[in-house]
């Protein structure tokens, strides 16, 4: 359902034990929200608690939960880190997007 890729995983693993969250036990929340200028825009988060209608998923050593309603948003989703010179952080590769805004973080069906 989503994939991450290998410096993903990195850096989230060191960012989860530098909030006191454990990478092995704890979760990273993706979920899509109503916003951005291409209308939806993405969230991460890390979390300890899983709802009941949460899908849990697992890649690469990484559990990620993804609410009921941003599943459908998210299927077949790669998070990917980059940390060039065109600046750093998360980066969704979302073969569902029609259309992105330049800063990567919002999208449209």
């Amino acid at each position: 359902m989503i994939k991450v890729s290998e410096g993903a995983k990195k850096k989230i693993a060191a960012l989860m034990d530098e909030s006191g969250f454990d990478s092995v036990q704890d979760f990273v929340r993706v979920g899509v929200k109503s916003g951005g200028c291409s209308g939806l825009s993405y969230e991460l988060n890390f979390d300890k608690q899983k709802a009941e209608e949460d899908k849990l998923f697992e890649d690469n050593d990484i559990k990620i939960v993804v609410d009921k309603r941003s599943v459908l948003y998210l299927a077949g989703t790669i998070l990917e880190y980059s940390g060039g010179l065109n600046g750093k952080g998360f980066v969704f590769n979302n073969p569902n997007a029609q259309r992105t805004c330049g800063c990567g973080e919002s999208f449209s069906l």
